[in-house]
């Protein structure tokens, strides 16, 4: 059985598949950025009232499954989970202190897509990304 969650006068089951990469695809999550990463876009998720509920970081693109609750807009949480993390690698591993607004870490744009009754395939597909992307450019390779 599903679990909805509640707010004032909403019950509500509103999860998202969401991808985000670096500027230029650059491959630029890695070593201690990934591991700060991690425990950053869950706290900003928090701060947001959301939840990932799944997550992969690759050296060049992230994977998230995110449940966002119906007050709040996909472009909103995305927009802002990006905005503050960009400004936190920053500030932490390029050395910028002051205003500064992360503004050359993300590409702007992301991918999302409802989960809808998926999530299994969606959460069991995040998981096994790095082996997807492995059988891709084995394809890419072959032709």
């Amino acid at each position: 059985m599903q679990e909805y969650q509640s707010l004032s006068h909403t019950t509500w089951d509103c999860k998202y598949h969401v991808v985000f990469i670096p500027k230029k695809r650059k491959k630029a999550i890695f070593g201690a950025i990934r591991k700060h990463l991690g425990h950053m876009l869950h706290e900003l998720a928090c701060q947001k009232e959301c939840k990932i509920l799944e997550g992969h970081l690759m050296s060049d693109h992230i994977h998230i499954c995110i449940s966002i609750p119906p007050k709040y807009s996909v472009a909103n949480v995305v927009g802002y989970i990006k905005g503050k993390s960009a400004i936190s690698i920053a500030r932490r591993f390029n050395g910028r202190t002051r205003n500064f607004g992360g503004e050359s870490f993300w590409a702007r744009g992301y991918f999302v897509s409802t989960v809808g009754l998926d999530e299994e395939m969606v959460r069991a597909y995040i998981q096994h990304q790095e082996k997807e992307d492995e059988h891709y450019d084995q394809l890419k390779l072959g032709m």
